[in-house]
């Protein structure tokens, strides 16, 4: 906090007992802001109560420091099942205009393992394999390649519209590697992207711009 880093921490009531006191007496108090919402999933309603305490200490020391709690509890309407709860401190000021956004990305950890880590070894790119150490920098080697490659496509799901077109359409990282492979294997492309452009004539999906399409088609 001395260097300005911002956080936001998980809180358990077991683990953080007198933090949760705390905020028991300021929900007797009427200190406590409540914001609850409610959305449509496509299959049922989900209601989302939201706590906010400000300035409790995390621990009965002296030199406790004093965050901002925020807490959500998610439950379906329909059927009454909770379906979430978490809560969590932090340096940073939490109102009842801020809360949901800041819940869903203190929410967001689970990315990392699922949507970088899974990915890297279930989705692909074989990161589990053993690539062997060669003589001297193989196996490094073969990972940096691995890494920049995964870094690559994250560039290119967020800026090539061709790219988007043909993952949504073809749904599973995997499924789109193997078509790719099966295609580069028979096939030769002038360039990765008139390989895209053959993927989205081929899948019959309405091109983003015919123009610049059309400048990539493989003769």
């Amino acid at each position: 906090m001395k260097a300005g880093v911002e956080f936001i921490f998980t809180c358990k009531p077991d683990s953080h007992e007198t933090l949760y006191e705390w905020v028991d007496d300021f929900e007797r108090i009427g200190n406590i802001e409540h914001l609850t919402t409610k959305k449509w999933n496509g299959k049922q309603h989900i209601i989302s109560d939201y706590r906010i305490a400000r300035q409790v200490p995390l621990r009965n020391t002296d030199d406790a420091l004093y965050l901002n709690f925020f807490e959500s509890t998610v439950h379906c309407e329909e059927t009454g099942k909770i379906l979430h709860h978490t809560a969590f401190a932090t340096p940073i000021k939490v109102s009842v205009e801020t809360v949901e956004d800041y819940t869903a990305q203190a929410r967001t950890r689970w990315k990392i393992e699922n949507e970088n880590n899974n990915t890297l070894k279930n989705q692909g790119y074989h990161l589990a394999h053993n690539f062997g150490h060669g003589k001297q920098f193989l196996s490094m080697t073969l990972l940096t390649l691995n890494l920049l490659a995964f870094l690559f496509h994250g560039i290119l799901q967020l800026m090539d519209a061709n790219y988007q077109l043909v993952r949504e359409e073809l749904g599973t990282r995997k499924t789109f590697f193997d078509d790719i492979k099966a295609l580069t294997k028979y096939h030769y492309f002038e360039s990765f992207q008139a390989l895209l452009v053959f993927m989205v004539e081929g899948l019959e999906i309405k091109p983003p711009d015919q123009k610049i399409n059309a400048r990539y088609r493989n003769p």
